[in-house]
């Protein structure tokens, strides 16, 4: 009984043991900064007693720098881990998963899973510094004085984690958890439990990570990070519409709440004030003393840039409203949540059903669809709101052009977007991941969808590859598309110069090794074994061969460059070769009468 007794405790133990070694690095690594930390803080302090000046000088460089670090680690590392699980706990009923789900993806893959959450998190917490920027530029300044201002030229962080003690980080890393936490609940928690119960068969996503596609997540995370978001957010004008909503926002909630003074300031009603008493002084010879000095002094704070702090009005049973705009805050999340979690996905679960009918299709394609379809809508009454006052006459001729430029849009995006992804993403899986993923006794299965995002990712790093290097045909089409943009799209010189060759070469790097494995090998007469092998292997074979032929004629052109270095720096004179002959045979004519009677020329 002692002996099973004791084995079982050893079972338990090894466990244990297995289960914290998921978190070995970044546990060992908190664990030994505080511990290291400590212990300098005793050696610092018997050193102080000791009198041991230099020792103590020592000790105390090396406590900022455990310090400096173990904030870093925390900071970078451990907040955004947090926030990404706390954001994937409160989305399981999203995707209909349980914490059991999550527990068995962790004890299969431990790392993969705490880097993809630590970047979920990390994404989180950058928008959301976005968006608080976005604030700033909106709100009066000392409104946020609770959060820091990252634009701020005072502001250094590594001088803030020295000087501020170790209990003033531990409750800002507090409060931010409480924050963050909080506005994951009310954003993303809460709209799905009143989805769920408005909505029931909306919930959940259609989300399959784990399909029969070698690359599905790959793609998934391409269409969101590389595709979807930068095209809608690096936009000016979606800047400009979110910062119109805030602003909206919050003049509604400043005249509902008498806070306009709070949250906008009188900056108003000083600019009307400066402009009063400058054309007073532009009548009078003699300035009003007393009037305007407000808006001066206002003015001489403003010529730096913002300052950190602005006056204001303060009204009656002020606490009051400050807690009546939080509410009316937390509503307008929620809402705001809501039309985000529903309004595309219904838009593109809608517009895809016209291609796919019943099918289930993963909801992030469904999306990125719907936000498009939005902003699309969204611009295309901005601009309508734009034209109206202008007459019917300019309206028809303004859709008119529009609805050219849109027809050209779309085919160019057709080529651009659609085609030449698909085949660059075909060519890819032919040459790296079908023979390195599917052996030879069997079949390799090709998936357009996830074909054409490997496409687009490899047609993002190209372009960029280009854009940076040399100068060189490719280079000088696609600057001169991006030069033109879309108002001035020129339909027949991108097909010509980009669309055209470009996708020709990808057809013949396609169809070549086809037709010489598939048409050619088999009237040679080789064996069923070696044709199939021909034809898995040709697509990496001349993949290789390109790349020796193209680094061969590299080391030539710098040979031959080499060569006439050489040969300029010890024949070369003016602009004029001397006592220099190709062939050693032929005997040298009037070299000294050459070398004699010319000069060297500039």
């Amino acid at each position: 009984k002692t002996a099973v007794q004791n084995t079982t405790c050893i079972k338990l133990l090894f466990f244990w043991q297995v289960k914290a070694s998921h978190f070995e690095g970044l546990i060992t690594t908190i664990v030994g900064y505080v511990l290291l930390a400590i212990t300098l803080i005793v050696c610092h302090g018997l050193a102080a007693l000791v009198r041991f000046q230099r020792s103590r000088r020592l000790l105390g460089v090396c406590y900022i720098v455990v310090k400096v670090s173990l904030l870093v680690v925390v900071e970078i590392g451990v907040f955004p881990l947090i926030c990404g699980w706390w954001l994937d706990i409160c989305s399981l009923e999203m995707f209909d998963a349980t914490l059991k789900d999550r527990e068995l993806s962790f004890e299969s893959a431990p790392g993969t899973t705490m880097f993809l959450h630590w970047l979920v998190g990390m994404v989180y917490v950058f928008y959301f510094a976005s968006f608080i920027l976005l604030l700033r530029e909106v709100l009066r300044p000392g409104v946020l004085w609770f959060l820091r201002n990252l634009n701020d030229p005072d502001f250094n962080p590594v001088q803030e984690m020295i000087h501020l003690p170790i209990y003033r980080h531990l409750r800002r890393f507090i409060l931010s958890v409480v924050v963050f936490g909080s506005i994951v609940l009310l954003m993303l928690w809460l709209p799905i439990r009143i989805i769920k119960h408005i909505l029931p068969s909306f919930l959940p996503y259609n989300v399959m990570l784990y399909s029969d596609a070698p690359v599905s997540e790959l793609s998934l995370e391409l269409l969101l990070l590389q595709v979807v978001l930068p095209a809608l957010l690096e936009q000016g004008h979606t800047r400009q519409w979110l910062k119109g909503l805030v602003r909206a926002w919050t003049v509604t909630a400043g005249y509902l709440l008498d806070l306009h003074s709070y949250l906008l300031g009188d900056q108003e009603e000083n600019e009307n004030n400066g402009n009063n008493q400058q054309a007073r002084n532009n009548n009078n010879a003699v300035p009003v003393v007393g009037e305007g000095l407000h808006a001066a002094h206002q003015a001489i704070l403003q010529q730096g840039g913002p300052v950190g702090f602005q006056p204001y009005h303060r009204p009656m049973k002020f606490p009051l409203r400050i807690v009546l705009l939080i509410v009316f805050m937390c509503v307008t999340l929620l809402l705001a949540s809501l039309v985000c979690l529903t309004l595309p996905v219904f838009a593109g679960r809608w517009l895809m059903s016209f291609w796919t009918g019943s099918a289930k299709i993963h909801e992030l394609y469904t999306a990125a669809c719907g936000l498009y379809v939005c902003w699309l809508s969204i611009r295309a009454i901005t601009v309508l709101l734009a034209w109206m006052p202008q007459g019917r006459r300019v309206i028809l001729l303004k859709v008119q052009e529009w609805t050219l430029m849109i027809m050209k849009t779309l085919i160019v995006a057709v080529l651009l977007a659609g085609v030449i992804p698909l085949l660059l993403g075909l060519l890819f899986e032919l040459v790296i991941v079908a023979p390195l993923r599917v052996p030879l006794d069997q079949t390799p299965l090709f998936y357009p969808w996830q074909d054409w995002a490997l496409g687009v990712l490899h047609a993002k790093i190209i372009a960029a590859i280009t854009l940076m290097g040399p100068q060189w045909w490719l280079k000088t089409v696609i600057e001169q598309v991006y030069a033109n943009g879309i108002r001035n799209i020129d339909l027949h010189f991108i097909i010509r110069k980009l669309a055209a060759p470009v996708i020709a070469v990808l057809l013949l790097s396609l169809c070549v090794p086809y037709v010489i494995a598939s048409g050619i090998m088999p009237l040679v007469g080789v064996t069923m074994e070696m044709e199939n092998l021909v034809q898995r292997r040709i697509y990496p074979f001349l993949l290789m061969v390109v790349i020796l032929m193209g680094i061969l004629s590299f080391q030539v052109r710098q040979f031959k460059r080499l060569y006439e270095h050489i040969k300029n720096d010890k024949y070369l004179v003016g602009q004029r070769l001397v006592n220099y002959e190709r062939k050693s045979g032929k005997p040298s004519t009037a070299t000294h009468s050459s070398s004699s009677s010319s000069s060297p020329q500039d």
